[in-house]
């Protein structure tokens, strides 16, 4: 089991993450605003409680209908043009999907020992009988940076 405490191999410097961001910021940003004509989010923010939760319940639910649910992975969306929406219409979002693999019964998981070849192992993929996560703040401005 992995030490809680390690720091996690995925980290980058704060000054990689600031370079990051201000690439988004005066590239990819002014082109979303000149197509749009609106500011657009370049961060979304989900509280510690919202994610913790979201794990929890794929990592239940997910068992729960035979999954091994192995990641999360992060989707960019763009809320419809609607006032349904209310200001949100029309700008990002970054939504959540659980990913992983069906679970192996033990007759399968012995089959597959069996017929063991060496071949790179699939990718996770989303488990689409989980509900995605949204709902994140974008913040005020909605334009932030690191």
């Amino acid at each position: 089991m992995k030490n809680l405490c390690e720091k996690p191999s995925q980290l980058i410097t704060k000054e990689f993450a600031k370079e990051l961001n201000l690439n988004y910021t005066h590239k990819r940003s002014k082109l979303i605003h000149k197509s749009t004509k609106r500011e657009d989010a370049n961060a979304i923010w989900y509280s510690l409680e919202a994610l913790e939760s979201y794990i929890n319940y794929i990592k239940t639910h997910g068992a729960d209908t035979g999954y091994e649910v192995d990641g999360i992975r992060f989707y960019f969306g763009v809320y419809p043009d609607d006032e349904k929406h209310g200001e949100k219409a029309g700008l990002t979002t970054l939504f959540l999907a659980a990913t992983g693999k069906k679970a192996a019964s033990a007759a399968e998981a012995s089959n597959q020992i069996q017929s063991f070849v060496m071949a790179k192992e699939d990718s996770s993929a989303d488990i689409e009988s989980l509900d995605p996560m949204n709902y994140g703040n974008i913040g005020r401005p909605p334009s932030i940076i690191y």
